[in-house]
């Protein structure tokens, strides 16, 4: 029964990767913290091993996305190259901090993320039209914030840099490929930081490489690679901001579960 909950949370974050240039780990996190317990995986370390979990499985829904996002002439490698540098180095600190921080708290402060991120998509208003990108140093400020808040919350970043790149006049077909191919390196580091920190911990479950549970990983893995290319193409076709305000329900239920549960 896990596996077929693990299978059918990957399909829905490969679809969520896709469709909305999100990493999906805003819905992987609460997901896995409820299937965990189920299994026997308990402990102060478990909101740490949801979230490395989650930063583990977007590596491999992303790479399936950004190929079919490039495909279709989605995404703009200028912006990604002056984005990226700052997101792996957020990415890397922010699973440090995550380290140090204890579960419980860790876990209100997602939802709390949660639930800015759901009022943003549904409420987050049209740009200015004369906006554009900032200059590299308060770029850098923002892209390095948004790679600490992602690792944090175990997600791509997507759901902050798309509106990011809203905000900077860019168009939300750009925006959701842009913000999908950033999620690549900010989960490949991020993931590689809750390996890393939590290498040395104590009282993990088995079958576990520091914070990253590999039996929910591969259960995640084959269904959202196989689901975010179907994600993208939705995206091309389907009403963006119809998406993200049903999305944006969904993601202020599970943010007000993770802070009362």
């Amino acid at each position: 029964m896990e596996y077929l909950l693990f299978a059918i949370l990957g399909m829905v974050g490969g679809l969520a990767a896709g469709l909305l240039g999100i990493g999906g780990g805003l819905i992987m996190v609460p997901v896995l913290l409820m299937i965990f317990p189920t299994i026997g995986i308990t402990g102060p370390h478990l909101v740490h091993i949801a979230i490395g979990t989650s930063l583990a499985a977007i590596v491999f829904a992303s790479v399936t996305s950004v190929y079919s996002h490039h495909r279709h002439g989605g995404v703009l490698w200028n912006v990604f190259a002056r984005f990226a540098p700052g997101m792996v180095i957020g990415a890397i600190l922010g699973s440090m901090v995550a380290h140090y921080l204890p579960g419980g708290i860790l876990k209100i402060v997602f939802g709390i993320l949660e639930i800015l991120v759901a009022l943003q998509m549904a409420f987050g208003k049209t740009p200015p039209a004369s906006r554009q990108l900032p200059g590299i140093v308060p770029l850098t400020g923002v892209s390095t914030t948004f790679g600490a808040i992602a690792s944090i919350m175990g997600m791509g970043g997507g759901a902050m840099t798309t509106p990011f790149f809203l905000y900077c006049n860019i168009t939300a077909r750009n925006a959701i490929a842009t913000s999908a191919s950033l999620g690549l390196p900010t989960a490949l580091f991020g993931s590689i930081g809750y390996i890393v920190t939590g290498w040395s911990a104590e009282g993990l479950p088995e079958m576990s490489a520091g914070y990253v549970y590999l039996p929910a990983l591969a259960g995640i893995v084959v269904f959202s690679v196989l689901f975010a290319p179907i994600g993208a193409k939705l995206a091309q076709i389907l009403p963006a901001l119809t998406l993200k305000r049903i999305f944006s329900l969904v993601l202020m239920g599970l943010g007000i579960h993770m802070i009362l549960s």
